[in-house]
């Protein structure tokens, strides 16, 4: 049986980009002496993901939110997913809707497509905030010994997901609301930040008819352009905030990478998992409105 829909949390709009309905909220209003920011959410999420930080930051600032293709309450058309996708759909809403450069703000997935909008769509960016931000660096051959276990049934896995019917499955088994709340409990430090409405934001959008595909093109999409190539390319200042609990990335070593590719970035490192911005979102929400006040 399929969901009812989701409320969003505040009222949204839709834009048409290649013939496909796209999902956002505004809120706030312009200010003069400040650039908008956009909230770009990670995989699996959506806008509603963004709900405390939007409550926070619209006092001072124009902020947007954005449901990436195939994400939250936006078109889940079959084509490949990628960062280049993302970057071109990002950049079209902040050219033909928002009307002025962003303060791009992304977490995990989200994080790697605001990269590749800074790097490559500069005109888009007046600054970058990532947030326990997702993309491939490039693997430095003789740096690490191989572990041929490992790279054989990684391969494997990819091989067997990249037919429909073993991802269909595992779609449907990840999509369980059981296996949400427990991904969700590994992730937050705060336990009490996982909460039905949390988990029901989650889910929602995976009972949508296209979104075993979504889930499908993970497998099947080649990476996209490398992290540490990106950050050669950014002009433009750069925030990075760190869950330090997170258990998908190891913080301190990850931001070590940054540094070393980009070493003029600003950097904090926090209490919390993988998403600061919904677990401490009155930390979050104050570090970034310091930072674009005081980078301007």
């Amino acid at each position: 049986m399929q969901a009812p829909p989701l409320s969003p949390p505040k009222p949204g709009q839709y834009w048409q980009w290649q013939q496909q309905p796209i999902y956002y909220v505004k809120a706030g209003t312009r200010q003069a002496e400040r650039p908008p920011l956009l909230l770009i959410h990670g995989f699996g999420a959506s806008t509603d993901h963004w709900r405390k930080s939007i409550a926070g930051l619209s006092e001072d600032f124009e902020v947007w939110a954005i449901d990436l293709l195939g994400f939250g309450r936006s078109a889940k058309p079959d084509r490949a997913y990628s960062g280049d996708l993302w970057r071109d759909q990002l950049h079209d809403f902040i050219t033909q809707v928002i009307g002025q450069p962003v303060v791009l703000v992304g977490n995990s997935l989200g994080g790697y497509a605001a990269l590749c909008v800074a790097a490559q769509r500069p005109e888009s960016a007046a600054r970058l905030v990532l947030i326990n931000s997702a993309g491939p660096f490039t693997d430095i051959q003789g740096t690490t010994k191989p572990d041929p276990i490992r790279e054989v049934m990684g391969k494997v896995a990819q091989t067997l997901f990249r037919q429909d019917w073993a991802s269909f499955l595992l779609f449907q088994y990840v999509r369980q609301k059981t296996l949400i709340r427990k991904t969700l409990e590994n992730v937050y430090l705060d336990q009490t930040a996982v909460t039905d409405q949390l988990v029901e934001e989650i889910y929602q959008p995976s009972c949508d008819p296209g979104a075993p595909k979504v889930f499908a093109s993970v497998f099947r999409t080649p990476q996209g352009e490398k992290v540490d190539v990106l950050l050669g390319q950014l002009t433009c200042p750069l925030l990075m905030l760190w869950g330090e609990a997170d258990p998908w990335i190891n913080a301190r070593e990850r931001g070590e990478k940054f540094r070393q590719y980009h070493p003029q970035l600003t950097e904090y490192y926090l209490r919390a998992g993988h998403c600061p911005h919904d677990e401490i979102p009155d930390q979050v929400n104050e570090l970034l409105r310091s930072w674009v006040n005081t980078s301007l």
